[in-house]
């Protein structure tokens, strides 16, 4: 369920309030007294965010040198409390210059207050983007010398936007040159046992866009996942495609997109907000093909030697390659000695961290190399330990190379009264995009893939 706050409050360090707005009347105007007595005054302060004390619960986050605590007197969600006390502060910094603390709340108690009414009704959260707001608050808040932040300038012609149906991007916004860039960031996790098999393993992604787009243009995105592109009468007419399609356990998206219109229609439909923004986050564990094995063989060779022997395959197409390609061995701690054997890149031993570290600068697809290394150890009078070895750690890029996500971008400005359409290939994929709108511009997109190491370990 919602909030639904009873009150807030804002404190100092002393516990004396400086703020405060009731919302609701099944609280009485003492509950601050509880919370300085039972919560600031004893050493349990950092302990738990969440406290309940007498029938209510205490909600509170430090800011600076400031309490925001929020009352409750029923089942609330913590995390949309949290959630509206972070989206609050963001929208005072924003009237405020940059700053928030005791300063600023003592400078700005009429804007306050005039914002905890719009911000939340009945203890239910309303909007709190700063750009809306400011279209019918316009008092300037009384900004600290020390923000060198830029006021910002009113925005205009945005009726759109106080309707709250777009309240991320503002009309009127106009490019010479309509743009996307779209990056598709995924990050590979293994934990591999020293046998060979596969304890972990997932690919954790997310895409980013930058869009320079004029007016309000309609972006739909389709993913080549199981919940995908083509309607179950298409797929069963067409022949499957080995390889083509990947299953998401858990999607995150941004607040543009349209949910019903992705639970309908399997595709991300969106108005996009204007510049950088991350419009999702996604999470693989079927059918994650590893980029490179990794084949370590260490011996120990009585007290004061050790062989290490590490071979790694790239698996993934001969015309890609990896770049920045880090082996991280893990060697005991008394370390005295090295040599080593590359057949590709460079080795060598790094004691602050007590690890042969092996790097290539640009590692091929379909090939292989081998590290070799003698270690000497330090001899000691002491009974020796058994050395807890430690897994090997690997960090690498692949760029241009979508391993998950391989698309075609299908881009087409619709237009009232006419229709052009072009298609540009970029890759192999069931990935596409259409960009709509009624002025007919044309969109020039810009696609990169990266995919790197995420926590990618090998026991040994």
């Amino acid at each position: 369920m919602p909030v639904s706050a009873s009150a807030i409050y804002f404190l100092n360090l002393r516990g004396d309030v400086l703020i405060n707005r009731l919302y609701r009347d099944d609280v009485g105007g003492n509950m601050v007294d509880a919370f300085r007595t039972h919560i600031m005054q004893t050493k349990e302060m950092g302990t738990c965010p969440v406290r309940q004390i007498g029938g209510c619960s205490f909600f509170y986050m430090r800011i600076s040198n400031v309490y925001i605590v929020i009352v409750v007197s029923s089942n609330a969600n913590v995390a949309c409390a949290f959630k509206f006390v972070v989206e609050a502060v963001t929208l005072f910094k924003s009237y405020f210059g940059g700053a928030f603390d005791e300063d600023a709340i003592r400078n700005n108690f009429v804007l306050i207050y005039e914002l905890l009414d719009e911000i939340m009704d009945f203890g239910y959260p309303q909007n709190l983007s700063p750009e809306i707001l400011k279209l019918y608050i316009t008092q300037e808040g009384v900004r600290s010398p020390f923000s060198s932040k830029p006021a910002d300038k009113p925005v205009p012609n945005a009726t759109l936007q106080v309707t709250g149906a777009v309240g991320w991007r503002r009309e009127g916004l106009a490019y010479k040159k309509n743009e996307v860039f779209l990056d598709i960031v995924e990050s590979v996790n293994l934990l591999m046992s020293s046998k060979g098999s596969v304890l972990r393993c997932d690919v954790t992604g997310k895409i980013l866009m930058k869009c320079f787009l004029s007016g309000m243009p309609d972006l739909k995105l389709g993913l080549n996942d199981k919940i995908g592109l083509e309607k179950e009468s298409q797929l069963k007419s067409r022949p499957a495609k080995s390889g083509k399609t990947i299953e998401l356990d858990d999607v995150t998206f941004h607040q543009c997109v349209n949910l019903t219109r992705f639970n309908s229609e399997k595709t991300v439909s969106f108005v996009p907000p204007d510049g950088e923004f991350e419009l999702m986050k996604y999470r693989i564990t079927e059918g994650v093909n590893l980029p490179f094995r990794v084949l370590p063989t260490i011996k120990e060779l009585g007290r004061t030697r050790m062989e290490v022997n590490v071979k790694v395959k790239s698996v993934f197409g001969a015309k890609m390659f990896a770049l920045g390609v880090v082996v991280k061995i893990p060697v005991p701690k008394q370390t005295a000695k090295t040599s080593f054997q590359v057949t590709s890149g460079r080795a060598k031993y790094n004691a602050a961290i007590d690890c042969l570290v092996w790097k290539i600068r640009k590692f091929p697809g379909q090939t292989e190399t081998t590290m070799s290394a003698e270690v000497e150890l330090i001899s000691t009078m002491a009974e020796k330990k058994s050395w807890n070895r430690p897994p090997i750690q690997m960090e690498f890029q692949v760029p241009l190379t979508p391993i998950y996500f391989s698309p075609v971008i299908h881009s087409c400005v619709h237009d009232l009264d006419r229709s052009r359409c072009s298609q540009r290939q970029a890759y192999e994929s069931d990935f596409s995009r259409h960009v709509w709108e009624k002025s007919g511009y044309n969109t020039v997109e810009w696609v990169r893939y990266i995919t790197k190491a995420g926590s990618y370990e090998i026991r040994c």
